[in-house]
């Protein structure tokens, strides 16, 4: 994926510049050595094919392999790959490959918590646009991997109606006809999404025929009543002050999705080491 390259040649040159002077002063081209990827907490492994690409295109001469594949549940004290070559080249890329897979895994374990809470219902679990500026990509492959769905991935590919964009519109109606003028205007096949925040706004996104409709820091009666409200005519999406305690209640109401921000914004990384030897 160009996105994915794109983030990998930026890590390298924010962390490496001009070189690694620590390395390059200590360590001989000519020393090889090996390491391996030390999983210190149980959790769902995230990233390993993203190390796969981000090696070849640091040192195409490093061999890495796996030894389990993204998306297993891997625990404590278990290794998940392994990666040769020049010893100079472990050390330099050592910090960006853990901050790979640190960060993926955590974001893959605490969704498939999530996941896991719902997983009796009909409901889906989404992420947000909540993610790490110019990690994106990789924030939201780590969702797919932990079991979630992406919801959009931008601005760009989905009309999302929000409760800053009503206030400006002057209303629900006016917002929703002016996307639906928009869509036609410029031939945009997206769909289009109304966050509410209670019942009344309910009924009147109804009137206007969305695909989707936001029931937006609903409380769980209200959102049991919009759910029936809506009664099948258009999907229903659920936001809000989600966490792990009310999850599954929340799905329970017969919502088809269920976003949380906390997927991608507080996440807490797996911990992982990378243990390095001389051959």
């Amino acid at each position: 994926m160009v996105d994915l390259d794109k983030i990998i040649k930026n890590a390298l040159s924010e962390d490496i510049g001009m070189g690694d002077i620590t390395t390059s002063a200590i360590v001989s081209d000519l020393v090889t050595g090996k390491g391996v990827f030390l999983v210190k907490q149980d959790g769902i492994i995230a990233g390993l094919n993203l190390l796969e690409t981000f090696f070849k295109i640091s040192d195409p001469d490093l061999e890495f392999v796996k030894y389990i594949e993204d998306g297993s549940h891997i625990n404590s004290g278990q290794i998940a790959a392994g990666i040769s070559g020049k010893a100079a080249s472990l050390l330099t890329l050592e910090r960006i490959a853990l901050n790979f897979l640190q960060r993926m895994s955590g974001i893959a374990t605490l969704t498939g918590v999530f996941v896991d809470k719902i997983k009796h219902t009909k409901a889906r679990l989404l992420d947000t646009r909540k993610t790490a500026p110019g990690l994106r990509a990789i924030d939201k492959l780590a969702v797919k991997i932990g079991g979630g769905t992406n919801h959009r991935i931008g601005l760009y590919d989905m009309f999302l109606i929000k409760d800053n964009h009503i206030a400006v519109a002057g209303s629900i109606t006016k917002a929703v006809q002016a996307c639906k003028e928009f869509r036609l205007r410029k031939n945009v096949q997206v769909k289009i999404e109304v966050e509410t925040t209670n019942i009344e706004q309910v009924n009147e996104a109804l009137s206007c025929t969305p695909d989707f409709i936001m029931l937006d820091n609903f409380q769980l009666n209200d959102m049991t009543k919009a759910v029936k409200l809506i009664n099948g005519k258009c999907l229903i999406e659920a936001s809000g002050r989600i966490n792990e305690n009310n999850i599954r209640e929340i799905a329970e109401t017969g919502v088809d999705f269920i976003s949380v921000g906390a997927l991608t914004h507080s996440a807490k990384a797996l911990d992982i080491s990378l243990e390095i030897t001389t051959e």
